[in-house]
Parts: structure tokens; C-alpha cells; sequence
């Protein structure tokens, strides 16, 4: 039985300006145990995707099981299933850390759970703020308190929903250690990020999103194995040559450039010369996972699959 189940989900809003599919027939499966990365540019679909998971809207067409539960006609068990983080800092201001987790412990009918809760609070460096009030908190503990949140009645799958976006180098390190173990003690983690150097490091697989379609769906490695295995990146003040410019990805004076074997690298760097563009800090290295993700989201999009049934769209406030 999948952790998580997608079966040809599409979701489909009805705006001032017509209809919008915000997801077209998603359909993949997420084991038991794995650490699954999902992403995607900027309204690609993933916290829609994540928010008919929890219930939190429903989709147009298609089918959503966690654990067998669907999470629709099965909500109450599949909910139970889930330990979602969300994007937002959502936070009751009148209680402190330990009441706040004591009362998410309520919900799901967990009862004497403070040694989970002590747990939880060492791990992700909240012990010395159990007794002090939401309001009080920085960004960066609040966030913390939203992962111990999702994670305080034992849920066997985790969600995290952009868990890193604007928090420090101390708060990733911590929580990755936390989430890895718990990933290695069984449970199941469904991650999405833009810092894709997270995703590389810890999915096992990964699914892109481009313009709510599925448009990759590998194993990291395969995927890693898939593209230009060498990227030349250097320094540069000047202009490079159209030829190149064409191909190159600038971020302020750093250049990368793909290049599929040595002779690649050759050309590029006497095109460099002929040019008489000054290179500074050379260095040959392999392709990531962000050079896979912009290789395939600037690839045409692949063609709208036929919808599983007729389904009527959902009006947008």
C-alpha cells in the first residue's frame, strides 16, 4: 500500500478571466518510507496539490488516498495519517509553546503526550521557549513551533511545505537532522522546497511540476545522470560572446555554462579567448539539481492529457 496515492488529480478554478487548471491529471505514488521531493517554479502547483492532500480544497477530478484513506469520503482517518508544515506563520498568540502543542496533541485525541512534547522541544531547539508566548517568538521559532505542531501526534507521513523559506542556517540544520532520522525510523516525508540543494541532498525521488503537469518523475540520481555531467562555472567583469551568452547562466559576475564532455569544455573556454574575455576563480565541476530543473522547465511543456471526466471548475473568491 502507497504512503501517498495521486490518481489523475485536477483542479480546475473559475476566475474573472475564465477558467484556470491549476493541475491537470498528477498521477504518481509515494512509498512507504521514502523522502519524496515535489518541485516546481512559482504557481506550478504544488501547494494545491498539498492542500487537496489535507483536505483543505477539494479536486475537480481524480483521487487522493493516504495510507487507503481518501481523503475525502475517509477524512478523519487520513487526516490522522498527516503532519502537514505550511508555507504561513499561523500562530494563536494567547498560549505558549508548550500549551499550544499540548492542545494540537487534543485534536488528533492524543492524551499524556509531554515526554513526545519535551522531545520534540529539545530537537528542534524550543526547550527554553516552552513557556513563553507565541507573540514573543521570532519567525524563525515560530516556524519551529509549526513543525512540532505536525509532528507532535506521530504521524507516520510528513508534509513539508517550504519548511526553510526565509529561516537560518542553524533552524535547516536542525530541522533536517530531526526530519532525517525521523524518515530513517520509518516514517514518510513529502517535501517541497526552492532550495533545491536541500532536495538533492535528502529525496530519494522527485516529481517536477511545470504548469500543473507532472514533466519529470525519477529517481535523484537518474535524474542527475540525465543531463550535461560537467558544468564549467567562472568569474567574469566583461560581456560574454553571444554564442555563449545564449547558453550561459548568469548570477551577478558567475557564469555557468553546461559542457557534455572535455572536447565541450575545450571549445567553450577557446570561444573565451578568441573573444579576449578575462576569466577569474575557473573551476570544472558536475551538474546539480538545479541545473537539471532549469534544463527541463525551460523544455517545451508536454501536451494536456485528456481529462479522466467531465468536471465542473470551482469559482475563485
Amino acid at each position: 500500500m502507497s504512503a501517498i496515492s495521486f490518481q489523475h488529480v485536477s483542479k480546475l478554478y473559475q476566475g474573472a478571466r475564465g477558467v484556470l487548471q491549476a493541475l491537470k491529471d498528477v498521477s504518481f505514488e509515494i512509498e512507504p518510507g521514502e523522502f519524496f521531493g515535489l518541485l516546481g517554479p512559482n504557481g506550478a502547483g504544488k501547494t494545491t496539490l498539498i492542500s487537496i492532500l489535507a483536505g483543505l480544497t477539494h479536486a475537480t477530478g481524480g483521487q487522493v488516498r493516504v495510507h487507503g484513506y481518501d481523503v475525502v469520503s475517509q477524512y478523519a482517518q487520513a487526516r490522522r495519517q498527516l503532519g502537514i508544515v505550511p508555507q504561513e506563520l499561523v500562530f494563536d498568540p494567547f498560549f505558549t509553546v508548550r500549551e499550544a502543542l499540548r492542545i494540537q496533541s487534543g485534536y488528533f485525541g492524543v492524551r499524556r503526550n509531554d515526554d513526545w512534547i519535551d522531545e520534540l522541544l529539545a530537537n528542534l531547539g524550543l526547550a527554553d521557549k516552552a513557556n513563553a508566548n507565541m507573540r514573543q517568538l521570532s519567525g524563525g521559532m515560530k516556524r519551529r513551533v509549526l513543525v512540532a505542531q505536525a509532528l507532535v501526534h506521530r504521524p507516520p507521513v510528513i508534509v513539508l511545505d517550504e519548511p526553510t523559506a526565509g529561516v537560518d542556517v542553524e533552524l535547516r540544520q536542525t530541522l533536517w537532522q530531526f526530519i532525517a532520522r525521523l524518515n530513517r525510523e520509518g516514517h514518510t516525508v513529502l517535501l517541497t522546497t526552492h532550495y533545491l540543494e536541500e532536495a538533492e541532498a535528502l529525496c530519494h525521488r522527485i516529481a517536477m511540476l511545470k504548469a500543473g503537469q507532472v514533466v519529470a518523475l525519477d529517481r535523484t540520481s537518474a535524474l542527475l545522470a540525465g543531463t550535461a555531467s560537467t558544468m564549467l562555472q567562472f568569474k567574469t567583469d566583461q560581456a560574454l560572446p553571444p554564442a555563449l551568452a545564449a547558453q550561459a547562466r548568469v548570477t551577478g559576475r558567475i557564469v555557468q555554462i553546461k559542457a557534455h564532455d572535455a572536447a565541450e569544455v575545450e571549445s567553450i573556454l577557446a570561444t573565451l579567448r578568441q573573444a579576449g574575455c578575462k576569466v577569474e576563480d575557473l573551476e570544472i565541476g558536475r551538474a546539480d539539481l538545479e541545473d537539471v530543473f532549469l534544463e527541463i522547465m525551460q523544455a517545451d511543456a508536454p501536451a494536456q492529457p485528456a481529462s479522466p471526466r467531465p468536471a465542473r471548475a470551482e469559482s475563485v473568491a
